[in-house]
Order: structure tokens, then C-alpha cells, then sequence
């Protein structure tokens, strides 16, 4: 619906206009009428109409003023002088501010306006049409020349280099031409907390889109010889060229664009951690050292997030056995799910997940221990708690494959164990309904991200109404405090047990505006959030 703006300082000629013409079956809405140029001046700098409307002289600014000014603001205005004057002048610098139509309000006819404004609605109509085909083209090569770089990169990586001068090529059409007294480094790039990421963007395409636009300014902007490809949607591979000489650090250089990078994707709210390859003298090493920074499991798995990371050699831990104490644990952790000690779980499961931090144990064996950890419990919890989850067990491994860092893993396996207390504790209170029981046990698994009731509704097979009656009548509140409220306790965990800062916490839970959270934190707890911490660091 485009926006018009009425403007006469003769006021039944407003009105005229305004009540004489069905505003609504013509596609346009009325946003304002005024009786002087420098109050529609202040109106359009807060809302900009698409057509205006005006007489020429009116007090403190005269419609042609008024008209130079708003084209300067929306060079495609479609405007139309309405005067009582004909004089020719008037009309001569009407045609330079490229009004469209001159009306004298002698013969106003408004089945006339009616014509007038068609043909301006034909003619927006036009140049949206016209530019929504050219984004659409913009979008489809920017698309098509990602995934040319994608495709280069993995055939890079994935076959053999059969004709050399070929792939320099390629490598100079996408604008990194490669000259024998430069040297290159290769950097991998990966996305920090990634499925969070994707849900925050609703897609992978749109993650993508949305790192390829910030990176691709960035560089161009600092001025360093460099393109990125990605790899996938949370992993991209950087080459940066550099003169050599004895007076270049490469090393250096390349960190002030990463840095740069972290930066500039920062302002995505999302964190990336760089891997820095060996220096290449010669096209033929690039490849071995992106391969090898990609095999580098354990620099991914134990990395801090937003760190930049020189690759190196793996270095398993081999005189720790991570599963001596297993049955121990598994011990400690049914007492503490048994006993609902929510609280100790987090606390717990940190602990034991340090060990493999501090003797750099191989990610694969970690994600094993926690997999038949989790397994084992559950079979031992089904006589104890009369536990039967509503999810597959072979649903576990792909989780878990999927998880990049140790803090993933640990937050993970937090989530399952407090998913079980939860449900437990709904399905021994009032309600015996198993849906209750599973909408709990969804809701603590993705306490990271926005929940809906039509989402769990579905996944229920239910009707979202159906579901909604019956949660309030088994439970005593509705769904969305129900989320609100194990959120907000979630968030007393973090604040307790973490130096986690109150915008990641936010962010964690899966909210979008941090004033919000603090207003619901501080309706929950009586206190805002910093205030919460402080008062329980002081105990």
C-alpha cells in the first residue's frame, strides 16, 4: 500500500480531496494532511509518503520548497501541484522538480485526481516490480558465486590438482591472483555455537548469506589481498596473499584481518574462531595445510570461542583412561537425577568434563564416554523413575556427531540429564497425561532458542488449541509461563554457576531483546540479573 500526503493550507479543499476519493480500493493510505510545508517537511522525515499533493503558496514553506526538500530525501516522489495559480512561472518550476501533474482548483474534478493517482500507482508499481527483478538477479549471481567458490574450494580439497595453471585461474577470476614473490596463508574460519546460530537465522542459506555479505566488506575494506570460500555454512576457508621480504610478518598481518573479521561478524551477534595454516611459498602447499588445520580435531574440539589459533601438530593424551571411572559416575549421576539435585548437575558434569581438557584426551573418545554414559542411564533410570523417553536412543550419535566443542558436548549432556528430572517431576505430580510429561522434556532441551506452543503442539500430533486447554487444566499455568518460568530459572543457574555475562545469557535462552529479558528476570526474581549475581557472590 503506497502513502500519500495531502497538503493546502485551504482546508475544505483537504477535505474535499480526502473524503471524495476511496483511498483504500485504489491500493493507498492517507498518512497525513497539512496546512503548511514545514509541517509536512517534519512529518515526512519521520514517515516519507510515496505521492504528495500540494498547493504552492502556503505559510512558512510554499509547496515548491516543500517539494525540492522531499526529493532530495525520495529522488522517485510522485507529486502533483494543486494551485490556484496558472501563471507560468509557477508552472515552469514545477516541471524542473519533475512534478507530474498541475492543477488549477478552479476546475478541480476529483474523478481527475482519481486518473492522476492510477497512473502514479502504474508507475510505482513498475519500479517496484523492476527493482524487486533486479534484487532477485542481484541475490541469484551473488548465490550462484558462492557456490562456484564452494564448489573450487572442494574440489581443491577433495581431488587431486591435476592441471596447476588452471586452478591459478580460477583462483584469480574470484580475486586472488597469485604472483611468485608472494607468499600465502591459509586460515579456516569456523562458527562458534552453530546450531545456535542457525536457529537464531532460521536457516543455514540465510547464515550464509549473512557472513558472505560481512566478510566480503570487510576485506574489501581493510585493503588485504584475500578471498573466502565457504566450505560449508559454519565453515569457511580464507586465503590471504603477502610481498615477502624480511620485513613482513605475515603472521601479524593476517591476525589484524582476522581480528577484523571477528569484529565485523560480531555485529551479526555471532563469534567465529580462526585457524591460521603454515606460510605456502608455493601454490602446491596450500592444499596440505587447509587439509591438515581441517583434520585438526583437537584444536576445534578444546578451542575457546572467538580465539585465533596458530594449527599444529594433534597431541593425544595417551596415560589417561577416561573410562576407569565410569561406573562411578554413572553412579553419582543417577543419585543426582534420582534426587532431582538440579542444582549439582551442571556443577557435576563440568567437573568431570575438565579432565578431558586437561589431558587433551581424542573428541571421538570423549563423545563416546558421554553417549554410553547417557545410554547407561537411561536404561538404569526406566526401574528406578519408571523413565521411558519419548525419543529414540539412535537419535543420541547424530546429536552428538554434530556437536564442534567440549562446550557444546557439556551443555548437551546438561540438557538430557535435566530433561529427565523434568519429566519425571511432571509425570509423578498431578497430571498422568505422557504429553504433559513430553512438552517439559521438549521445553528443558531447547531452553536456547524462542519455543511456540503451535511447535510443540505439532510435535505432540495435537491440536494447538486442544493442547493448550489441556496443559493449563493438567498443570495450573499456561504453556508460555511455563516456558517463561524454566527459562528464568535457567537463568538463575547461569548467573550462579557461570561468569557468563547477562547479553549471552540472553542470547542462550533464545532472546532477541536484552531489555526484555531483564524486565522478565527482574518480574520473576524481584531483581534484575546483575544484582541477582552479586547478591549470591556475596554469600
Amino acid at each position: 500500500m503506497y502513502k500519500v500526503m495531502l497538503v493546502d493550507d485551504d482546508y475544505p479543499v483537504l477535505d474535499l480531496i480526502q473524503y471524495a476519493i476511496d483511498w483504500e480500493s485504489l491500493g493507498l493510505k492517507v498518512i497525513g494532511m497539512h496546512e503548511n510545508g514545514a509541517s509536512a517537511l517534519e512529518a515526512a522525515e519521520q514517515d516519507i509518503p510515496d505521492i504528495v499533493i500540494t498547493d504552492i503558496g502556503m505559510p512558512q514553506m510554499d509547496g515548491l520548497e516543500l517539494l525540492s526538500r522531499l526529493k532530495v530525501m525520495k529522488p522517485n516522489l510522485r507529486a502533483a501541484i494543486l494551485s490556484c495559480h496558472s501563471e507560468f512561472e509557477y508552472a515552469r518550476q514545477a516541471v524542473k522538480l519533475q512534478v507530474q501533474d498541475y492543477i488549477l482548483k478552479d476546475t478541480l474534478d476529483p474523478s481527475n485526481i482519481r486518473t492522476l493517482l492510477s497512473g502514479f500507482i502504474a508507475e510505482l508499481d513498475a519500479e517496484r516490480n523492476l527493482q524487486s527483478e533486479q534484487l532477485k538477479m542481484e541475490k541469484f549471481v551473488d548465490r550462484n558465486r558462492s557456490l562456484m567458490k564452494e564448489k573450487f574450494i572442494r574440489t581443491t580439497l577433495q581431488q587431486p590438482l591435476l592441471d596447476m595453471e588452471k586452478w591459478k585461474q580460477e583462483l584469480k577470476d574470484f580475486g586472488l591472483p597469485l604472483r611468485s614473490e608472494e607468499t600465502i596463508i591459509p586460515v579456516v574460519g569456523l562458527v562458534d555455537e552453530f546450531r545456535a546460530a542457525k536457529q537464531r537465522f532460521q536457516s543455514e542459506e540465510v547464515l550464509r548469506f549473512a557472513l558472505d555479505n560481512v566478510m566480503e566488506e570487510t576485506i574489501q575494506r581493510i585493503g588485504i589481498s584475500a578471498v573466502h570460500f565457504h566450505y560449508s555454512a559454519k565453515e569457511v576457508v580464507l586465503l590471504a596473499s603477502f610481498q615477502g621480504g624480511l620485513k613482513v610478518n605475515e603472521y601479524d598481518e593476517i591476525k589484524v584481518l582476522l581480528r577484523q573479521l571477528q569484529q565485523a561478524v560480531g555485529t551479526l551477534k555471532l563469534s567465529m574462531t580462526f585457524f591460521i595454516g603454515e606460510v605456502c611459498p608455493v601454490p602446491e602447499c596450500i592444499k596440505s595445510s587447509i587439509v591438515h588445520i581441517r583434520q585438526d580435531s583437537l584444536s576445534r574440539f578444546y578451542r575457546s570461542y572467538g580465539s585465533i589459533i596458530r594449527s599444529s601438530e594433534q597431541v593425544f593424551g595417551n596415560s589417561f583412561d577416561l573410562f576407569s571411572s565410569f561406573h562411578k559416575i554413572s553412579e553419582e549421576l543417577r543419585d543426582l537425577i534420582v534426587g532431582k539435585r538440579v542444582g549439582e548437575v551442571r556443577a557435576a558434569v563440568s567437573d568431570w568434563l575438565k579432565e578431558t581438557t586437561q589431558h587433551r584426551i581424542d573428541p571421538a573418545v570423549v563423545k563416546d564416554w558421554v553417549l554410553k554414559l547417557l545410554l547407561d542411564m537411561r536404561l538404569k533410570l526406566q526401574s528406578v523413575l519408571d523413565y521411558y523417553p519419548s525419543g529414540s536412543s539412535d537419535v543420541l550419535p547424530n546429536e552428538a556427531f554434530e556437536l564442534d566443542t567440549l562446550d557444546e558436548l557439556k551443555e548437551w549432556m546438561i540438557s538430557h540429564c535435566l530433561s529427565i528430572i523434568a519429566a519425571d517431576h511432571y509425570r509423578r505430580g498431578n497430571s498422568r497425561r505422557t504429553e504433559i510429561a513430553e512438552a517439559y522434556q521438549y521445553v528443558v532441551i531447547h531452553l536456547d532458542r524462542k519455543i511456540t506452543l503451535e511447535e510443540v503442539a505439532e510435535k505432540l500430533f495435537m491440536n494447538p488449541s486442544y493442547f493448550s486447554r489441556l496443559f493449563k487444566k493438567e498443570t495450573g499455568e499456561t504453556f508460555i509461563e511455563c516456558v517463561t518460568r524454566m527459562k528464568m530459572h535457567r537463568a538463575r543457574e547461569l548467573l550462579e554457576g557461570t561468569a557468563t555475562s547477562v547479553g549471552k545469557i540472553c542470547e542462550t535462552l533464545g532472546y532477541d531483546n536484552q531489555s526484555y529479558f531483564i524486565k522478565l528476570f527482574k518480574s520473576f526474581s524481584g531483581v534484575t540479573p546483575v544484582e541477582y549475581r552479586s547478591s549470591r557472590n556475596k554469600k
